[in-house]
């Protein structure tokens, strides 16, 4: 396979926290414009696996490339620049209480590097517009619903158009109808050609969106196809 459309890629890869060993025989990759689930249950190494495409853990052994940055060879400095040709969308929002939906996604431009103010009030409303959002601006946080608060979330992680979104449990802290309206704007902005790599615990909705899916399990990540004569969903029980 082509590794130019890889967005990215780990081959042989092991993953330690400190001197324990967490994931080992690691090959996996992810292409552009895919949308795909990573489950896991908890303990099995999935936010190690995570910390490692963003930079926060190394990768022991192996191969690996996130948008770019090879993971054996960069270094801290480059941490930074990593995080910025990714997106991420957390289950608690995060969003600053003291100040309106546009000046959330201002203040994350401003952090990140952008000095034009048209250029940022442009940028800003088009992610606003592309989560369905372009109507409240101008409304603070706590002023819209927990799934509104959720689609500036990924509508803040859009704003440096970066090559791939890293949505960690997005709908854990939502009702189902509204899950199902954030898994739609998450494949919606995957058939655009940002990649989506979404963890997730809510096997029900896996099985309403099916996509291609990672387990981690057994200190490994094996590929699941929902397509398949097994079923996934009987197989991956969570306590």
């Amino acid at each position: 396979m082509e590794t130019t459309n890889q967005i990215f890629s780990i081959k042989n890869g092991e993953i330690h926290q400190k001197d324990k060993m967490i994931l080992k025989d690691v090959n996996i990759h992810l292409d552009k414009g895919e949308f795909v689930y990573l489950i896991g249950r908890t303990g099995t190494g999935k936010s190690s696996l995570l910390k490692t495409l963003y930079g926060e853990l190394p990768l022991q052994k192996g191969s690996g490339q996130v948008a770019g940055f090879d993971l054996t060879t960069m270094k801290r400095k480059d941490i930074p620049f990593l995080r910025r040709n990714l997106g991420i969308v957390f289950q608690d929002f995060q969003l600053l209480s003291d100040r309106s939906i546009m000046d959330n996604l201002i203040f994350v431009m401003k952090s990140t590097g952008w000095k034009k103010k048209d250029e940022i009030q442009k940028r800003a409303m088009e992610v606003l517009s592309l989560v369905g959002l372009d109507h409240i601006e101008n409304k603070m946080p706590h002023q819209v619903s927990g799934g509104e608060q959720q689609r500036v979330s990924i509508a803040r992680a859009l704003v440096n158009k970066p090559a791939f979104i890293l949505a960690d449990e997005p709908t854990g802290n939502l009702d189902p109808e509204t899950s199902k309206e954030i898994v739609a704007v998450l494949m919606a902005i995957a058939k655009e050609g940002t990649s989506v790599l979404m963890a997730t615990h809510d096997l029900a909705l896996m099985e309403q969106f099916p996509s291609r899916t990672m387990q981690v399990k057994d200190h490994t990540v094996i590929e699941l196809n929902p397509m398949n004569a097994f079923n996934p969903f009987e197989q991956v029980k969570y306590e």
